[in-house]
């Protein structure tokens, strides 16, 4: 597979409704494989994560932190080429309001991603 062949939107908001919303872990950890390279890794803020089961344990982490309406949601389509994509997000609860927004920039090699940066942005007023 090419890159010109990945349907970069697809991947990316699969990644966040599939992964990062999804409170069930065996559904998360399924989308993993099928979204994922075998040694994925992960650059948080804070941390960097390695390997499907530990952003599956991050992933399930964040939805058990902030409550059982928070969500992420993406913010337009998301572009790509030549193996780097691009997706903006805001998450909160269902009922608002945004609690914090960002973007996911990946990494995709053979249609799946290998590397992802979640990049968050600072506060408004900051």
């Amino acid at each position: 597979m090419t890159t010109n062949d990945v349907d970069f939107d697809h991947l990316l908001r699969s990644n966040l409704e599939r992964v990062f919303n999804e409170r069930n872990d065996d559904k998360r950890r399924t989308a993993i494989g099928e979204l994922y390279v075998e040694e994925p890794v992960m650059y948080e803020p804070a941390a960097i994560v390695q390997g499907r089961e530990e952003i599956s344990r991050v992933a399930a982490n964040l939805l058990k932190q902030f409550g059982p309406t928070f969500r992420f949601v993406p913010d337009g389509v998301a572009v790509g080429h030549h193996g780097l994509a691009h997706l903006a997000w805001h998450a909160g609860p269902a009922d608002g309001p945004v609690a914090v927004t960002g973007a996911d920039v990946a990494e995709i090699e053979g249609g799946k991603i290998a590397r992802l940066w979640v990049l968050l942005n600072a506060p408004e007023g900051k």
